[in-house]
């Protein structure tokens, strides 16, 4: 006897889509304003999403290849985050000799587009996760390391940029960089 399927409710999904529309939204009204870059606080943000993918991950380990899918998830996050590093706008403020920076509406932009392929991802690998040979747990692992990647490399590459402005604006006789 065929089991009756258990419609699932929207509702978790409707919360989902209006918590992001609202972080969007606050993220998109903050994204003109520039801010100081401290460099000295850029590893604060990856050692956290370290220590979330290590509590993610390291509890249920993966065994054999599935390490090369963390490992191959974690190139892709960090290739991305270089590019999205690459669209913030880095500079020294002519008045105040500090760094600055402001985000780039691309980069909220391709946010909205990880963030999105992940739910889309997300739903498809879980829902054919058996047919794949694929447990969950290696699923979740997978967007953790893409996470972990995009979030360490991003701030990598603004650190090397704005160490480089600094290095440069130091120099004797150096025009403030933009």
């Amino acid at each position: 006897m065929p089991q009756a399927q258990i419609p699932h409710s929207p509702v978790p999904y409707l919360i989902a889509a209006a918590l992001v529309g609202l972080v969007l939204i606050w993220r998109l009204r903050r994204m003109s304003q520039a801010r100081p870059l401290r460099r000295e606080l850029l590893w604060v943000t990856p050692l956290l999403f370290i220590a979330l993918g290590a509590l993610v991950i390291l509890p249920q380990p993966p065994a054999g290849a599935a390490w090369a899918y963390l490992a191959a998830s974690f190139i892709a996050g960090g290739a991305f985050g270089w590019w999205r590093g690459k669209l913030m706008h880095i500079w020294i403020d002519p008045q105040t000799r500090a760094l600055t920076v402001r985000a780039s509406p691309a980069g909220l932009i391709f946010i909205v587009a990880v963030i999105a392929v992940r739910f889309a991802l997300r739903g498809v690998a879980l829902g054919q996760a058996s047919s794949l040979h694929l447990s969950i747990n290696l699923i979740t692992d997978v967007f953790m390391a893409f996470a972990v990647g995009l979030m360490v490399v991003q701030r990598v590459e603004m650190f090397l940029r704005a160490s480089r402005l600094v290095g440069e604006a130091r120099a004797p006789g150096a025009a403030v960089a933009r």
